[in-house]
């Protein structure tokens, strides 16, 4: 079973003992004190002065401990002598109360003849004439990308007798350098921590009990984080249900660009936890910048096909946001393209559900799959105007923006028999989504409309696709609908928005001021994400359990004076 070590900071070892008792009453199982800056070298502080402060440092932990002086060059911050590090790595390896692991790093090791020996003789070596329980962990940490010379180092760390560990951690140009990592723990010959670091990484983190990593590292507090994106140990424990992860786990995510702050790992964790259900749900970001759409089309495919052909990682599902709901039709391999499910997506033109199906078919246990996509926007949409206006046969609606939330709007209403009116900046795009329309079954009209035309207009309805209006976003103070330009409306319009954080942006602020009638993002979440939750696990979502957690969650973000919060 992969441990959760919480590592730690030292600057004052009474501090730092609290921490450490935190995080046993958190769950970790051990802890990591970083010794660099309270064994860096002082005027005033004879070496065996600062070994001592460190052995009862070690002596004090409520719970086995790693022990790591990392030096400058390697991402820490000691700048001392190297002679120094080996004479505390002596001390403790032969104290009556070692730690549990030292971690040094192969740069380190390999290059002084004198902390090989010394290493040896204090960790498990055949000379060592007493028993010891200390292990050494050889290290390799790469801050700026996957190392050229990954594999080598490897087998360097394999080939060493008194290696107890190997750890690799080098920062992930994207979330495909998880599946790296992941190999090469279903390869390792020893003991083995391997972890992606940065935005990409989470995914190797969360899943090393999947994989057999030996450990993963998880931070006391946000602000305590020792590499760039460690998770906290509550998330860990708490939002991805890491003791709960093993090899049959299910992998799902929310695909987009950006995704830290979506809340659906939130809701599907939580829903897997109630019914049961072997999965974990993870954020997934696929980088895509607007000014190289041609690029970010290559990206978003590799690493989709990446995911879906994994025969380890079994990515059985995925939540797709903005800015790939368009892309995610040009998946390879689709199955059941004719089949009514798929065909609405074609119609949409924007995905944002992927399903795939894994079946051990044959004696080799080779696993066959299919893989479908869907969207539940429009379904989400068109569930929450009926529940509203009613019957939706000749009412109007306008709908601002031109993105995959909107294209799912506008293909639901206008089978519904809707008349929609159309609004974006781009009078291109808007002309592009009305040529894409011309589907049989469609009983309502598509028309387009500039924002100084609104007054011609009297809508039963008026929906925001845009990113206007969020936390976060371009503009988050924004109307996304002009109210304060259109006329009076009567009572009964209703102003529906896809943004749901915050809970009440500010067009829905003005609607509710006027009178008129509402419908939340948050609604609209808990409604598309219920419909993925069901299609992904054939089971209903646990009801009302959505809708509380994001309500509990967005209003725990709002500052003490209720405006705007600072996180999307």
């Amino acid at each position: 079973m992969s441990m959760i070590c919480v590592p730690i900071m030292v600057e004052e070892p009474g501090n730092a003992l609290l921490d450490a008792t935190l995080a046993q009453a958190k769950g970790a199982d051990l802890v990591e004190f970083r010794v660099d800056l309270l064994f860096e070298d002082r005027d005033d502080e004879a070496l065996q002065i600062r070994i001592a402060r460190v052995l009862d440092l070690v002596k004090e932990s409520p719970l086995p401990c790693i022990v790591t002086c990392r030096p400058h060059w390697e991402g820490g911050d000691y700048h001392g002598d190297d002679d120094q590090r080996i004479a505390l790595y002596q001390a403790l390896g032969t104290s009556d109360h070692p730690p549990a692991y030292i971690d040094v790093e192969l740069t380190t090791y390999t290059r002084s003849k004198n902390i090989r020996q010394k290493i040896n003789l204090a960790v498990d070596h055949p000379k060592q004439k007493r028993p010891v329980t200390t292990r050494l962990i050889l290290s390799s940490h790469d801050f700026e990308g996957r190392p050229s010379d990954l594999t080598r180092k490897i087998l360097a760390m394999n080939d060493e007798p008194a290696c107890s560990v190997v750890k690799i951690a080098y920062r992930a140009r994207s979330i495909r350098d998880n599946l790296e990592i992941f190999e090469i723990l279903r390869d390792r010959q020893k003991p083995m921590i391997a972890l992606c670091m940065g935005e990409f990484g989470l995914m190797s983190r969360v899943l090393a009990p999947k994989f057999g990593g030996l450990l993963t590292f998880a931070s006391l507090r946000d602000e305590a984080m020792t590499a760039p994106g460690q998770p906290t140990i509550d998330e860990l424990l708490g939002l991805y249900r890491f003791r709960s992860i093993k090899a049959t786990t299910k992998i799902y995510g929310i695909i987009g660009w950006p995704v830290t702050q979506s809340m659906s790992p939130l809701v599907h964790n939580a829903g897997f936890e109630k019914i049961e259900w072997d999965g974990v749900y993870l954020p997934m970001p696929i980088a895509a910048d607007p000014n190289d759409p041609e690029g970010s089309d290559a990206s978003f495919k590799g690493t989709i096909s990446e995911l879906l052909n994994s025969n380890t990682l079994y990515f059985s599902g995925a939540s797709v946001t903005i800015p790939h709901k368009e892309r995610t039709l040009n998946i390879a391999g689709l199955d059941e393209l004719d089949q009514p499910q798929s065909q609405s997506v074609l119609r949409i033109g924007a995905a944002n559900t992927i399903k795939q199906d894994w079946i051990e078919t044959d004696e080799a246990g080779i696993r066959h799959f299919g893989t479908s996509i869907s969207n539940s926007d429009g379904l989400a949409i068109e569930q929450l105007m009926e529940k509203t206006i009613g019957n939706l046969t000749g009412t109007k609606t306008v709908i601002f923006g031109t993105g995959g939330a909107a294209k799912a709007a506008v293909s639901v209403l206008l089978r519904a028999g809707t008349d929609v009116w159309i609004s974006s900046r781009s009078s291109k795009k808007t002309e592009v989504l009305i040529s894409s329309l011309s589907h049989n079954d469609y009983l309502g009209t598509a028309r387009a409309l500039s924002t100084g035309d609104l007054k011609s207009i009297i809508a039963d309805a008026y929906i925001n696709c845009t990113p206007v209006g969020m936390t976060g976003g371009p503009d988050p103070d924004g109307l996304s609908i002009p109210i304060d330009d259109m006329p009076p409306l009567p009572p009964e319009t209703v102003f529906f928005d896809t943004v749901y954080n915050p809970i009440e942006t500010p067009m829905l602020k003005a609607a509710k001021e006027r009178g008129y009638r509402t419908i939340d993002g948050v609604q609209m979440f808990v409604k598309q994400a219920e419909a993925q939750f069901e299609l992904w696990t054939q089971q209903s979502a646990p009801p009302g359990l959505f809708d509380q957690l994001v309500r509990k969650k967005l209003a725990s973000e709002q500052p003490s004076d209720s405006g705007p919060t600072k996180h999307q």
